[in-house]
């Protein structure tokens, strides 16, 4: 996470991961640092829960590890061109990020099938859609269950980065909102507004 106190969110940042839903998952193997890319959901319960391939090369590793899921959210790109005075200033980037780090359990076959169960009922809403696992044939869905294995993370440590040119002035702020709105970013420029004090 950026190390300057200013990028830090007073947004409640598992409401982000609900939001975004999907996640970096890293964790150390015996054969190097691994990271997998997964859907991830919030519980009620403030944990997070995922699934991944039984083959991927972190799911052997996961029950017991403390794991890292990291979200990121939209984000853009700085030009020098948009300050007061280019010529002092460098590019940046300006982005969200939630960190969630704790320790993993592997969930047993009546766990992982609610968590199947919790993601369609999440996800498909968001696409118009209403598809469940119950529309397969049993033998069809075990089987692919088989396939996976789901993990519930419990957070330990929860860090934030929102960078949205807190750190500049309000000259600077107003010319990188009105480069933003010129490029059709326009949330972009409505997450700068938002996070100015």
């Amino acid at each position: 996470m950026h190390p300057n106190a200013a990028f830090r969110s007073d947004a409640d940042p598992l409401a982000f991961v609900a939001a975004h839903g999907f996640a970096h998952i890293f964790g150390a193997t015996p054969d190097g640092p691994r990271v997998a890319h997964a859907p991830v959901l919030v519980t009620p319960a403030g944990t997070l829960m995922f699934h991944l391939a039984r083959g991927n090369a972190l799911a052997q590793h996961l029950d017991g590890l403390t794991a890292l899921i990291s979200v990121g959210g939209p984000g853009h790109y700085v030009s020098p061109n948009w300050y007061g005075e280019p010529a002092n200033n460098v590019p940046t980037w300006n982005y969200q990020a939630v960190e969630v780090e704790g320790p993993v359990r592997a969930l047993d076959m009546g766990e992982l099938e609610a968590l199947l169960n919790l993601a369609t009922a999440t996800f498909e809403p968001r696409v118009g859609e209403n598809w469940t696992m119950a529309k397969m044939e049993r033998p069809r869905a075990e089987a692919m269950m088989r396939a996976i294995t789901g993990y519930e993370l419990t957070p330990a440590a929860i860090r934030t980065t929102l960078k949205a040119s807190q750190n500049r002035s309000d000259a600077d702020a107003a010319g990188v909102i009105a480069a933003l709105e010129r490029l059709g970013e326009t949330a972009g420029a409505a997450t700068i507004r938002k996070a100015r004090p």
